[in-house]
């Protein structure tokens, strides 16, 4: 260690060396804090827990299967139908809980202003769950 002293030589001249002995005191006593905190931050408290299985109550929503042939006729469940008929089934269809899913199945020479106006019909009841059924394409 250095310490001053009364020798006017050396006086102006910094002193180079640090003293070291705070640090090592710091450093020791935050090394004590972790060594006692460390336990306490690792601590779980073991339980047995009961052990019960259900099964998730999940209510399958129903489906409603819209076919729509090439000459733009309009089939409920396979069953023959208008389009207003089928505006007022899909209005009383949407008042249930869960809403059934619409499947709609459309012949690929349909034109397009029927699949839309089935479309509309569905959504204007307030139907949200409205798929398109196609055949997988072969290679």
């Amino acid at each position: 260690m250095a310490f001053a002293s009364f020798d006017n030589r050396s006086a102006g001249a910094p002193m180079a060396e640090i003293n070291m002995v705070p640090l090592i005191d710091v450093m020791l006593v935050l090394l004590v804090i972790f060594i006692v905190t460390a336990p306490l931050l690792t601590q779980a408290v073991k339980l047995e827990l009961p052990k019960a299985s259900s099964q998730p109550n999940v209510t399958q929503a129903d489906k409603i299967e819209f076919g729509i042939d090439a000459n733009g006729g309009l089939f409920w469940n396979g069953e023959p139908v208008e389009r207003a008929e089928a505006a007022r089934r899909f209005a009383v269809e949407s008042q249930r809980q869960p809403q059934p899913e619409v499947h709609l199945k459309a012949d690929q020479a349909v034109a397009y202003r029927v699949v839309a106006q089935t479309l509309a019909d569905a959504s204007k009841a307030g139907l949200t769950k409205v798929g398109f059924i196609s055949e997988p394409e072969q290679p």
